[in-house]
């Protein structure tokens, strides 16, 4: 079983911003040395006939082709905006 130090948990609870009642370290060490275990026990597999997975489905991108279109809804909405100017909204300066 891999074993984590206190500093180390605390180290941990401070990246993660968790506060860590000081009666539950053990218990935390612990349960992470048990954690870690079962990683290094996954790290001792052979796994060089196993194919690589991208994911778990063979499912494919369902997007539409991105295609050229005549006419657009450019200027809709536009006599509902307080101000415009040359067919384009016009809004307060962002930064001064």
């Amino acid at each position: 079983m891999a074993t984590i130090s206190k500093e180390e948990l605390r180290h941990l609870a401070d990246l993660a911003r968790i506060k860590i009642d000081p009666k539950e370290e053990d218990k935390l060490i612990k349960d992470l040395g048990s954690i870690l275990g079962h990683f290094e026990e996954l790290q001792e597999l052979d796994t060089t006939t196993v194919a690589p997975m991208t994911g778990g489905t063979d499912l494919k991108n369902v997007f539409r082709n991105d295609t050229e279109r005549e006419s657009t809804n450019r200027g809709a909405g536009l006599e509902a905006f307080p101000e415009s100017k040359n067919g384009f909204l016009k809004i307060p300066p962002v930064f001064e």
